[in-house]
């Protein structure tokens, strides 16, 4: 077999469907271009639009296809008629990615009950849903299909300063795990991309000079993530034959940071 066929057999996702929510913000939408690139048609789930068309555009300047869809990642029934939209139009819904999020930087005896409900019904509750919701559709329909979740470094160890978000990612991994479990058998993996520190939007409120320091020292890459790091590991778990096998994984990218002690 040729390398290119190798290749397109083993990670090549053409007649595939993503629902990429967090899709409109800067790392699931390069995860999405990435997906795209692998022949799948990708949807693009926020709350707007104009960022999903700068997104767009670069998806269909490389060829690939995908729109974008409005929810409340707060609502069930919002959910739910996501699905019903896609289907619709796509025909199906094989991969899942669940990567919106939102962080705050305050000091733990201030956070308000408000803050901590925000915090964790977008984090947490809003995985919850969406994996309940499409994974309800994944069985009823019989569709082998991969979900994927966005993790967070500081939901494997204790990092200051952002103790809501700390608490939802742990967790996510954990929510993560257990599906994996109880859906194997239907031939739904689900995972979760741990990345480490990336220039993300909810990194910027907690990145200080004095803490970039601290954290490019403790990567041995020196360096934080580009978006473009994370798109190997979810081809890897969104294909049906490099990924076949692997489900209720934690897949760290993170230039060793998780590595590095002393």
């Amino acid at each position: 077999m040729q390398t290119a066929a190798f290749l397109k057999d083993m990670f090549g996702l053409q007649g595939k469907v993503a629902v990429v929510i967090g899709g409109t913000g800067e790392l699931c939408g390069v995860m999405a271009e990435g997906l795209a690139k692998a022949g799948c048609e990708v949807v693009l789930v926020g709350r707007i639009r104009e960022k999903a068309e700068k997104k767009l555009a670069h998806i269909e300047e490389a060829g690939g296809k995908g729109y974008f869809m409005p929810v409340d990642v707060t609502s069930t029934a919002s959910m739910q008629e996501l699905i019903q939209k896609v289907v619709e139009r796509s025909g199906q819904v094989d991969i899942l990615i669940n990567g919106a999020g939102i962080n705050s930087p305050t000091p733990f005896l201030e956070i308000t009950d408000e803050e901590f409900h925000r915090i964790v019904d977008t984090n947490l509750t809003a995985v919850f849903r969406a994996c309940q919701a499409f994974g309800k559709y994944f069985i009823d329909q019989g569709i082998p299909a991969s979900i994927i979740n966005l993790g967070s470094m500081s939901g494997i160890v204790p990092l200051s300063r952002v103790f809501t978000y700390s608490a939802t990612k742990a967790a996510v991994h954990n929510l993560s795990k257990n599906l994996a479990r109880e859906w194997a058998e239907h031939s739904i993996r689900v995972n979760t991309i741990v990345p480490g520190f990336f220039p993300a939007e909810q990194n910027r409120k907690v990145l200080d000079e004095g803490r970039v320091l601290d954290i490019l020292r403790q990567t041995p890459m020196s360096r934080f993530g580009s978006p473009d790091d994370l798109i190997g590991a979810t081809l890897l778990l969104a294909s049906d034959r490099a990924g076949a096998f692997i489900t209720g994984s934690e897949i760290v990218v993170d230039g060793g940071f998780n590595a590095m002690k002393i």
